[in-house]
């Protein structure tokens, strides 16, 4: 066991405060990580004021890592000290159902292991990257690209494979027209991506406010959802629309943006139930999905298709001392746009 320094919310609510934690020694097939940097997830915040259910405290939250290895267990064959690598929103699964052969480790029917708030083969809790360090099997780590900076990178293993995988699944390619609807930590990694996939990419936004950013980081159109007139003027105009906001939408409304056959993915997470006429589906022959991250194979796919075409997140180094203050500032919408902390300040 080693034992590391780390920031952990004690109770729902309550405020994070700089504690330590045990890591396990290093097995067979694991892989010790000096974090150095991770990103702070809208997720982190709904799950440590347990907006999405009953948690497990302290609660050390962060599935946004990037580190370097410094101790790998005798069995591993796919790192080495001194590798730059990254940890996402999964430590472990069941391996052995059909989804997780399938490369789809978050479907795990066994059971998937979350990188915090969850509870590992081994009966303890898992605890994620507001942390020194962290211990993970070989499996579940995936490397990061030179091209890429670790600090750029460490949101990428969250957002950038939540809006990669349905991005990819539902078709963003040269000739179809995808929004996205809202620009915020989620929302600037899924306008990157459909920009470089060659989509035509519409940003759906509740304002102008940020619309030269959104022209900058890729989008060719940008309109306000809170002027009725964007709702006329787009009808029927989208092949995909990507959902990012944890707010609960007007879902009728935005289906009416999509062409026949089209399809609304969400991969934001409202805490509210939503209610839905099904006419709106119905009408048109629309899908209405949800997509969650991806397997690990898809998630190295998207790091290295990122490093190919220079994607990395827009970020706002902070040092651990800032994390409730981000946490405020993330509910209120003032980040441009993830925070990512440097785990030397911790």
């Amino acid at each position: 066991m080693t034992t590391v320094a780390a920031y952990a919310a004690p109770a729902s609510k309550a405020p994070l405060e700089r504690t330590t934690i045990e890591r396990r020694a290093v097995r067979e097939h694991d892989v010790l990580i000096d974090i150095k940097f991770a990103g702070i997830c809208h997720s982190d915040i709904h799950q440590a004021r347990e907006g999405w259910g009953e948690a497990i405290f302290p609660m050390v939250p962060g599935h946004e890592i990037a580190g370097v290895v410094s101790e790998v267990g005798p069995g591993v064959t796919k790192y080495q000290v001194g590798d730059r690598v990254g940890v996402g929103c999964l430590v472990d699964s069941c391996r052995e159902c059909d989804n997780c052969k399938a490369g789809l480790e978050q479907h795990c029917t066994g059971g998937s292991v979350g990188t915090y708030n969850a509870i590992g083969k081994d009966g303890e809790p898992t605890y994620g990257g507001y942390s020194e360090k962290v211990v993970v099997d070989e499996n579940f780590v995936v490397r990061i690209p030179e091209g890429l900076a670790l600090d750029e990178a460490a949101p990428l293993l969250c957002a950038g494979i939540t809006t990669y995988s349905p991005l990819k699944r539902w078709g963003a390619a040269p000739g179809k027209k995808v929004a996205v609807i809202g620009l915020g930590g989620l929302g600037h990694m899924g306008v990157k991506i459909a920009h470089a996939l060659g989509a035509e990419v519409t940003v759906l936004s509740q304002s102008l406010r940020k619309k030269d950013d959104g022209l900058k980081l890729g989008a060719d159109h940008y309109y306000a959802t809170s002027d009725e007139s964007t709702f006329k003027e787009l009808a029927g105009s989208f092949d995909l629309i990507l959902s990012t906001v944890s707010a609960p939408l007007d879902f009728g409304a935005y289906l009416g943006l999509l062409k026949a056959g089209g399809a609304l993915v969400n991969v934001g997470a409202p805490e509210e139930p939503i209610a839905l006429n099904l006419f709106s589906l119905i009408g048109g022959s629309k899908t209405l999905a949800g997509s969650a991250i991806g397997g690990i194979a898809e998630t190295q796919e998207m790091l290295d298709f990122c490093a190919e075409h220079g994607i990395g997140a827009e970020i706002e180094l902070i040092a651990a001392s800032e994390i409730n203050e981000a946490y405020e500032r993330v509910v209120n919408s003032d980040v441009r746009y993830r925070f990512v902390i440097d785990t030397a300040t911790i």
